[in-house]
């Protein structure tokens, strides 16, 4: 109905001779107003219409395109300027008609001048239905996107946030596996409906059709399909050998030459329910694009510990395995007791651990039964024990996957989000935290790292398992522990793309995550330091706020209150950077390059963290691995870090001296301000004379050392002189510690440059304080005052 004249009414009807209709008279009457195939095409999938709220003859129709009639349905025409197709739902705002949203397959389009331009913002809102990772270094995630198709990215992005730029297609459709070779990460077998299946190699950018049967059946029903492929396809490279890769129909195939050549290594894995294999459609309108196949392989697992151990699950409800590479074939459903008879097999689990032992995942909710259902075999099928007692009995499930660093650790892919057990099945907890309510399709563990796809909230990263694997009851009972650290990479980060900084999303913390539990909320400060091979202190963290001074701008002194360590009730997360503790600043002055305060990065090697709480300590070994595409040398790094916290230490005598010969100032200053009432005694307005005399003698001193006239950071450029020491030595630690390797001969020598001058004032300065302080203090005791400078 149109919101602005309520007789106006149009009907979008699904029939053969179907079309827009519309009545002028509330739906008295009725006229065809278009047959236009256009706006019907795939009725199930569409079939909607938007009225414009002030404009009865203005209609839009979400289709494949987006679709306008500006006359009441007389014409129909293309609307352009979307970033994705599949359009369906159109918003007007009924106050103000020309703000529009479009909802389609690839997000939103926003449009403010009445759909003349459109903007899609870039929203994490992708429906994946499988990833993988790589054996890249960062490791790379791929994934088949609903009608986005598929897509490979890395899990960090050492220049900086990861962008949308650093994605990629792999081949492939938008349903169906992605799976990297693991032997050769640049190659990636991607899946797509229909059985498509492609060979992808990053190096060129070519993606090469290796399908087994590249036939296409679109619009077929499964009956006259020679192979009956789902619509995600099972694709499984053997953890064995790169070369042979599982594709799944209502049989198996297996290729030995990297998809060149096919053979089929099973009989129907199905129930080969020929009434399930119909044309789809009639009366309804006919929609075969191969969602609608049933009868299939949905999953395929190898086992990791024994060649040639094939699970296979179809989507009928069946669960076979062979132990002999496909000669021969056990149907093993038997034992799944209490399992539907129908359900789909939406993933096998094959161990890590235990070639006999794998688990099973069954989705039944397509026949309206939302229990979930997860089961373990222990004896290659034999038998199986159901682990979803102790799940809730209204959320299915679609994915589970075994922690290959813990033996029984599962973690399970539901309708709502994860959950996962630390007994094998016998208990099960939600591992939410900040992931969204969501669809949890498929997760895939990498190092410490648990990836985790969902159908429509994109992929997310839980970038550390160590607290979830180690946690116990045990542990929950003392009153302090310091959970193990897992090794940290020394990343080097270095210069990022400027055109791909929009839409970025943040890398996961570079350095060492540090965790510790706390039975209370502790009464005094939380200490971590981390100790290097000779036992010094590299870094200290505090659950005390670090003060700022005026030298910091707003967002350094927000930085510093966030650096306090967390000290609540239960599982606490430090982050080191893995640099040492920085140089000690000069309270207030100003540098144009630089920050003293960042200290140099700590080098590869054996570290030790200590966590100090109400009286308890406790250390733990930390690991620090080198960047591994890095080509540095350790002796480079030692050279590097040698001379990095050499000028460290400068930079922090230099503010030694400042501070020291300030404090005689302040000291000096306060004397003079006690005695402004006694200057007309001669001997007080002498004492006053002489230390005027002094301070500014101390004033050209500090001038020496740093710029202290700079109230903002580029007074300096305007300052007759420019840079002083402080603001020469500061950018000199940054060069030596922005990129790695042995300092370069210049640095070296405008070094040793510095450091006479840094001698040369700290001689000085010290002799004119010792002498000058010494002749004042003389005059002080003389006349009897208690104004001694310190």
């Amino acid at each position: 109905m149109a919101p602005s004249d309520p007789r106006r009414v149009y009907a979008l009807i699904e029939a053969e001779k179907g079309g827009l209709f519309r009545s002028d008279d509330g739906g008295e009457n009725w006229e065809l107003a278009t047959a236009n195939r256009a706006i019907r095409q795939r009725a199930w999938y569409y079939t909607t219409l938007t009225v414009n709220p002030s404009n009865p003859e203005d209609v839009w129709f979400p289709q494949v395109p987006m679709l306008r009639t500006i006359d009441g349905g007389k014409t129909i025409k293309y609307i352009k300027g979307f970033h994705h197709g599949d359009h369906h739902d159109l918003w007007i705002d009924p106050k103000n008609p020309k703000r529009m949203i479009s909802s389609n397959d690839g997000g939103v389009d926003i449009s403010v001048n009445g759909g003349e331009t459109w903007f899609a913002p870039p929203l994490p809102i992708s429906q994946f239905y499988h990833l993988s990772v790589d054996n890249s270094v960062p490791y790379r995630i791929g994934g088949s996107m609903q009608d986005w198709g598929t897509a490979q990215g890395p899990s960090m992005n050492p220049r900086g946030g990861i962008a949308l730029a650093d994605w990629w297609g792999v081949g492939g459709g938008e349903a169906g596996y992605v799976v990297s070779d693991w032997s050769n990460p640049d190659i990636v077998y991607a899946g797509e409906y229909l059985g498509i299946i492609t060979r992808h190699d990053r190096r060129t950018g070519e993606s090469r059709n290796v399908s087994a049967w590249p036939d296409n059946p679109s619009g077929w029903g499964g009956e006259a399909m020679k192979y009956r492929y789902q619509w995600t396809a099972p694709i499984h490279v053997s953890p064995h050998d790169p070369k042979v890769v599982y594709h799944g129909a209502q049989v198996i195939f297996r290729t030995m030459d990297g998809g060149q050549s096919w053979d089929v290594i099973s009989p129907d894995l199905t129930r080969n329910d020929k009434s399930r294999q119909k044309w789809a459609g009639g009366p309804i309108t006919g929609d075969n694009t191969g969602v609608e196949t049933w009868g299939t392989v949905f999953t395929i697992a190898e086992s990791p510990k024994e060649k040639g151990l094939v699970w296979a699950g179809s989507d009928d409800g069946l669960v076979h395995v062979t132990r002999d590479g496909g000669k021969n074939w056990t149907n093993v459903t038997g034992g799944l007791s209490g399992a539907p008879r129908e359900g789909t097999i939406s993933l096998i689990e094959a161990s890590p651990f235990d070639a006999a032992t794998a688990y099973v995942v069954i989705d039944n909710h397509r026949l309206d039964d939302r229990h979930p259902y997860i089961y373990k075999t222990s004896d290659y099928g034999s038998s199986w024990k159901a682990l979803h007692s102790t799940l809730p009995d209204d959320v299915y499930l679609h994915v589970v996957r075994e922690d290959p660093a813990k033996r029984g650790q599962l973690y399970l892919g539901t309708e709502r989000g994860v959950m996962y057990s630390t007994d094998d099945g016998a208990a099960w907890k939600p591992l939410q935290l900040d992931l969204p309510t969501v669809a949890v399709h498929d997760l895939a563990i990498k190092g410490d790292d648990l990836v985790v796809g969902t159908h429509g909230r994109s992929v997310w990263i839980l970038d550390d398992l160590q607290p979830v694997r180690e946690m116990s009851e045990q542990i929950r009972s003392r009153d302090v522990h310091l959970l193990g650290v897992p090794d940290a990479t020394r990343w080097r980060r270095g210069d990022g793309n400027w055109a791909s900084s929009y839409g970025k999303f943040s890398n996961p913390p570079q350095g060492a995550s540090i965790y510790y539990f706390l039975k209370q909320k502790p009464k005094s400060e939380v200490k971590i330091e981390i100790l290097d091979a000779g036992s010094r202190v590299v870094r200290t963290l505090s659950s005390v706020p670090r003060e700022s001074d005026k030298s910091d701008d707003e967002d350094d002194a927000e930085a510093l209150k966030k650096a306090a360590l967390p000290a609540k009730e239960g599982v606490n997360r430090a982050e080191w950077d893995l640099t040492w503790e920085g140089a000690t600043k000069i309270k207030g002055a100003k540098i144009d390059t630089g920050d003293p305060a960042r200290g140099p990065r700590a080098v590869p090697g054996t570290y030790t963290v200590r966590l100090s709480v109400d009286g308890k300590t406790q250390t733990t070994p930390l690991k620090i691995m080198a960047d591994p595409r890095g080509a540095v040398s350790q002796a480079d790094l030692d050279a590097q870090i040698t001379f990095a916290l050499r000028v460290r230490d400068d930079i922090s005598k230099l503010s030694g001296l400042v501070n020291s010969i300030t404090s005689v100032r302040e000291q000096l200053t306060a004397r003079a301000k006690a005695l402004e009432p006694r200057k007309a005694e001669p001997a007080i307005a002498e004492l006053l004379k002489a230390s005027a005399a002094v301070i500014k003698k101390i004033d050209g001193f500090e001038d020496r050392m740093h710029n202290p006239k700079a109230e903002v950071t580029y007074d300096i450029l305007a300052e007759r002189g420019g840079s002083r020491l402080y603001s020469r030595l500061s950018p000199l630690q940054m060069w030596a510690i922005d990129g790695d390797g042995t300092p370069t001969r210049g640095m070296q020598q405008v070094l040793e440059e510095q450091e006479q001058e840094l001698a040369t004032l700290e001689r000085e300065s010290r002799a004119f304080l010792s002498k000058e302080v010494a002749a004042l203090n003389a005059m002080v005791e003389k006349l009897r005052l208690e104004f001694v400078i310190r």
